[in-house]
């Protein structure tokens, strides 16, 4: 047998690059080191401007010839950086390399040695995977995020007021209304996307295990701590005066906890909708030329709800295992996280994934009426709730004599179908007040929804 030739080992990469793609421009190995460049170059020009030890600001020409080496960083850095990691044995060095290679390009031989100054290698990966994560989620998982909330507000608004039987353990409870179980997935969803947007994007820059040592070693003077704030500030992000060598990731954490709990609302979604779909309670469009089944051509299997179901327990496994490894390191440093947020991107990639599925399969859904409500009339029983709390309201009101309604009730339903007339006939014989009969014998399964209508409003306050 001939050998393939290279192919992705990731699906990513592969079979659903075209929808996953965009998140390599943020959380690939290229992305990481195009803003570790980004990083080392401001911190150069940071020293400058600041004039430390003797050195002059650049020009405005400089500056913007330096900092476009990190704006177009493209395939020729990727290989040069390549063959440099080939010899230093070390990604980041290999970044400073590039940079002095740059500076000698652009004769900027004099400040060759405040590449890198004082710095661990951690102060510049910090930085450069806040900038980046940052950007993956603001820039492409939240509008994704965003778009299927909006799908399922939707679906809330549009059938705010159709009737549905409930099933709470698998069996026929009170109705409720489509809209109103889409409104509880959308209001939770909304929540926890106020969560993630409130993460702290935290970024720590403070030398070797977090004491300025260097810094102060080489201008005892200079006020280190602000000059870090400053310059992590000035990047946009929140500065983290206490660490070891590295940012302690809690931020991180806390991100991709909020992020798989919101997966794990989603993944409760497509389980749902999955089971409706089973149920008959919504069909599914058929799009023109697509094959269901392989054997069975009059199958249309729910293959979106199911891709996004096996792409969040993806996702939620590698980001529930790097919120748990990457805020543990060895005392004041080991290097479990290197390796660990290599996947940062795998992870939002997965759930990135779902997130497509999710909105195109929830566009290609719609509400079978009739089979809804063939079931609620199928099931009257469902109004023994209403009765015995009716019975129960006019026994404290003093106008029943009536003893345990809820046995009197469950002895009538349960385990059994009864329909209109068995329980108007049984309301009639209730020792009841005449305006009670009357509500209870104008509900229908279909009529006893509650405020469900009403509470889809609660999306818009």
């Amino acid at each position: 047998m001939s050998p393939l030739p290279p192919q992705p080992l990731s699906p990513l990469d592969g079979r659903y690059r075209a929808v996953v793609g965009g998140i390599g421009e943020h959380l690939s190995e290229a992305a990481l080191n195009r803003a570790r460049l980004r990083v080392e170059i401001e911190w150069l020009i940071t020293l400058t401007e600041r004039r430390m030890f003797g050195s002059a600001p650049l020009t405005d020409g400089q500056r913007d010839a330096l900092r476009s080496v990190a704006a177009d960083f493209g395939q020729p850095e990727i290989d040069r950086l390549a063959e440099l990691e080939a010899t230093t044995r070390h990604d980041v060095k290999a970044v400073e390399y590039l940079l002095r290679e740059h500076l000698a390009r652009l004769g900027l031989d004099a400040v060759a040695e405040l590449a890198h100054f004082a710095l661990t290698s951690e102060d510049v990966n910090n930085l450069a995977y806040a900038l980046t994560i940052r950007a993956a989620v603001e820039e492409l998982w939240l509008p994704a995020y965003r778009r299927v909330t909006e799908r399922v507000e939707e679906w809330a608004r549009l059938e705010r007021g159709t009737p549905m039987l409930a099933h709470t353990h698998g069996q026929p409870a009170t109705p409720t209304t489509v809209g109103k179980e889409f409104a509880v997935v959308a209001h939770r969803l909304r929540r926890q996307e106020r969560r993630i947007r409130s993460v702290e994007w935290l970024g720590k820059f403070s030398g070797a295990t977090g004491t300025f040592s260097a810094h102060l070693a080489a201008d005892p003077d200079a006020d280190w701590a602000g000059v870090s704030r400053a310059f992590v500030e000035g990047l946009g992000l929140s500065w983290n005066p206490l660490t070891t060598q590295i940012e302690s990731h809690d931020a991180e954490a806390e991100l991709f906890q909020a992020v798989s709990h919101a997966g794990r609302i989603l993944h409760n979604l497509a389980t749902d909708v999955w089971t409706y779909i089973s149920m008959g309670y919504f069909s599914q469009v058929p799009a023109a030329g697509a094959t269901g089944s392989s054997t069975m051509p009059h199958k249309i299997n729910p293959i979106r709800f199911e891709n996004a179901e096996a792409n969040l327990e993806l996702a939620s496994a590698l980001l529930d295992a790097l919120a748990a490894t990457l805020v543990t390191s060895r005392l004041q440093r080991d290097l479990t996280d290197s390796t660990s947020q290599r996947n940062i991107g795998v992870a939002l990639g997965h759930s990135l994934l779902a997130l497509d599925n999710l909105h195109r399969g929830l566009g290609e859904i719609a509400v079978a009426r009739e089979v809804l409500a063939a079931d609620l009339d199928r099931n009257w029983e469902v109004l023994a709730e209403a009765i015995q709390t009716v019975i129960r309201a006019e026994v404290v009101a003093g106008r029943s004599a009536i003893t345990d309604p809820y046995a009197l009730l469950k002895g009538l339903t349960r385990g059994q179908r009864i329909g209109h007339e068995e329980l108007a006939v049984f309301v009639e014989g209730l020792d009841i007040p005449d305006a009670a009969k009357r509500r209870l014998t104008a509900l229908t399964p279909a009529s006893y929804t509650g405020l469900a209508d009403a509470l889809v409003d609660h999306l818009d306050g």
